[in-house]
């Protein structure tokens, strides 16, 4: 075992899993939202990217954009049929809604792109790196830039300016907000529709590392999950941090005993710094 082949695939996997979480982390964090079906649309930003460079044989950094656009447009279709809810704040509903368009986009999917497995053609997946005895591909850089690069942006944006400050003033009491002036149904639909370009984004630059399926999303929805809590519900620096983490804990926990137990593994980790620390890392 190539212990720093190991390492690097975490790094790849935990800015996967980071990339994927940063969506429900605004939702939650900075509009006390909830998306169930987050995951079907990291898995639709999967096949959209796929379909458009097989069928409309365009570049693949040309097809992610399509796939943005595609996933960002349901988005706000979702979020406009949610408006009600979503004012409410009756989050119990919202989770049964998300949870239900979320079956609802998978069947349209399976319908759609069918249910073999599928690779999208990257051209960084097979151009390989090394690092010293290490190997990656650029798909694996891919990966982390993006991670990184939407962290930053994400977290400048939430923290520094004055959209970050509506935006934080909503999730509060988005009717006082709205006495103020301010369009709590538009702020929420800027973050929706932010959480679903997100999920797409994770799709389009994850999948091409393996095969994907229309199944695929239930179990990105968990793993989000995850990193949510384990790095403090709207904590964004917590939330990268517990990415890269579990990243790298599942890589070297895998080569050391069965894969399949690595997701129990990682659940035993969340239950143990839960115990230390209720409120998850929140690294500010």
């Amino acid at each position: 075992m190539n212990v720093l082949d190991q390492l690097v695939n975490g790094l790849a996997l935990g800015a996967g899993y980071a990339l994927l979480a940063v969506g429900w982390t605004v939702l939650l964090g900075a509009a006390r939202l909830v998306n169930f079906a987050h995951g079907q649309l990291y898995m639709l930003g999967a096949f959209v990217t796929w379909w458009a460079t097989t069928s409309l044989g365009v570049p693949y950094l040309l097809a992610v954009p399509v796939a943005l656009v595609a996933v960002g447009l349901l988005g706000v279709v979702m979020q406009l049929a949610m408006t009600r809810l979503v004012l409410e704040q009756n989050i119990v509903s919202l989770m049964l809604v998300t949870l239900a368009f979320g079956y609802l986009v998978q069947g349209g999917a399976a319908l759609v792109f069918g249910g073999n497995p599928q690779q999208i053609p990257s051209p960084f997946s097979s151009a390989n790196v090394a690092l010293g005895s290490g190997r990656f591909t650029q798909q694996d850089v891919l990966i982390i830039v993006a991670a990184l690069a939407l962290y930053a942006v994400t977290f400048f944006v939430l923290s520094r300016t004055t959209i970050g400050r509506i935006v934080r003033g909503v999730a509060e009491d988005p009717k006082l907000a709205q006495l103020y002036g301010i369009d709590a149904a538009r702020v929420y639909l800027g973050v929706f529709v932010f959480a679903a370009l997100s999920a797409a984004l994770a799709g389009a630059v994850i999948a091409p590392r393996s095969p994907i399926l229309t199944s695929i999303g239930f179990d990105e929805v968990i793993i989000t999950f995850l990193v949510v809590v384990l790095g403090g519900i709207g904590s964004i620096l917590g939330n990268l941090v517990t990415g890269f983490g579990l990243g790298v804990f599942v890589a070297l926990f895998g080569a050391f005993f069965p894969p399949a137990y690595s997701m129990a593994a990682a659940f035993a980790v969340l239950l143990v710094v839960l115990v230390v620390r209720p409120e998850g890392l929140r690294i500010r």
